[in-house]
């Protein structure tokens, strides 16, 4: 994109976030359609576990129990054509439409304009899509429960915190 161009879904039909590839090398996008458009866009892991925390704090303060949101359709649409690279993502409330909204900001140098995409979303979609989101970010490679390291698949882990002893961690099935 590379130019201060805004794109504004003002009430989406879709919006997700999953990820392409295997674990540790996955890829995470934030999805959103509204009518014939259909928007994708570079995201972190981190990002798409803040929207999670995010979504999920703005709801409880609206009153909203987003446990119970369905995650059916939540798959990403293909062929996937992402319009940027998200630097800096926000969370809003505008009480008057009663609906939240996720605003991205593409990743630029700095001093430079980027495009911004605002998509608009009720409260059962951005219930699902906090609920995806911390799908994704869990589905990823696991974490050693004593040194906090990362298990690589098909690898041993020698945890230095295992209270003095080198006991290798494998993960089942490999």
């Amino acid at each position: 994109m590379g130019q201060s161009e805004w794109i504004e879904l003002s009430r989406v039909d879709f919006v997700t976030i999953d990820t392409i590839g295997p674990p540790g090398q996955r890829v995470f996008y934030l999805q959103a359609a509204q009518d014939e458009l259909l928007v994708t866009l570079l995201i972190e892991k981190e990002q798409a576990a803040a929207i999670a925390v995010a979504v999920g704090g703005a709801l409880r303060q609206l009153g909203e129990d987003f446990e119970g949101s369905d995650l059916g359709g939540m798959e990403l649409v293909h062929p996937l054509e992402p319009l940027f690279r998200v630097g800096k993502l926000e969370l809003g409330y505008d009480q008057e439409r009663d609906m939240l909204a996720i605003v991205a900001e593409e990743l630029v140098p700095e001093g430079e304009a980027g495009g911004r995409v605002r998509i608009w979303a009720t409260h059962e979609q951005m219930a699902a899509l906090a609920r995806q989101a911390a799908v994704a970010v869990a589905s990823g490679r696991p974490i050693c429960p004593l040194c906090d390291e990362i298990i690589d698949p098909g690898e041993e882990h020698v945890c230095v915190r295992d209270n003095g002893h080198k006991r290798l961690y494998k993960l089942e099935g490999d």
